[in-house]
């Protein structure tokens, strides 16, 4: 059993090369387009990255909602579960939300892009963004590609069986705080850079990185716990 679960925590290429890695890896490719073909200089970069956040906040919200785990629908039932989501996910909604809307604000008032700093982070600016740097299809790409992985991964790959609410709350956060971390980075890198175009390729490097590591490692955790629970 050991071995087999070890085996399993060291499939990060077969993670990475699975269906919904490779989606993922493709949808991270659109802004190096953008760079190379259209241009983009570092906001509508960064602000892609940050719009991607709000996407995976959307679908961990659909997550906890869609979740039936057998642990607590065995002690539970169906009533405990629910009585669980009513208090977590608006909890999580609330919460999240201001985690992302505080990285907004930086990558506003940071990375610029013609917006006022005093602007409210709201649907509107966000689609006035999207609109006036013409990302459209960058940012519809990022809808489709986490909502495969949510359809692939998590519906008819059964994840829901065997994820808790619990874990579903923290689940984003390490990724996020990574990927965060990853962008103001590179963006500052950008800026710095005698060349914008090298420190844009370099950006969307690390950032394809950091995010392909971190799909593969979500999806090995609960991998062991299927295997775990047929032990």
């Amino acid at each position: 059993m050991t071995k087999s679960i070890a085996a399993i925590l060291r499939s990060d290429i077969r993670d990475w090369l699975s269906l919904s890695g490779i989606v993922l890896a493709l949808t991270n490719l659109i802004p190096l387009g953008g760079v190379l073909l259209l241009f983009w200089d570092v906001f509508p970069v960064v602000f892609l990255y940050w719009f991607e956040n709000v996407i995976v906040g959307f679908y961990n919200v659909l997550r906890m909602i869609w979740a039936r785990p057998d642990d607590l629908g065995r002690w539970l039932g169906k009533v405990g579960r629910w009585l669980g989501k009513v208090f977590m996910v608006p909890f999580f909604i609330v919460h999240y939300g201001m985690f992302t809307a505080i990285h907004g604000l930086f990558v506003f008032v940071l990375f610029g892009g013609g917006f006022s700093a005093n602007e409210a982070i709201n649907i509107e600016l966000v689609l006035r963004v999207i609109q006036e740097y013409g990302i459209e299809f960058a940012a519809l790409a990022l809808v489709l590609s986490h909502g495969f992985s949510f359809v692939w991964n998590y519906i008819q790959g059964g994840e829901y069986r065997r994820v808790k609410l619990e874990a579903l709350m923290h689940r984003p956060y390490t990724r996020i705080v990574v990927l965060h971390l990853t962008v103001l980075f590179g963006g500052f890198l950008v800026m710095a850079a005698g060349s914008p175009v090298a420190g844009l390729l370099l950006l969307v490097a690390l950032k394809t990185g950091v995010d392909l590591r971190a799909h593969a490692k979500e999806h090995q955790k609960l991998k062991a716990r299927a295997l775990l629970s047929t032990r």
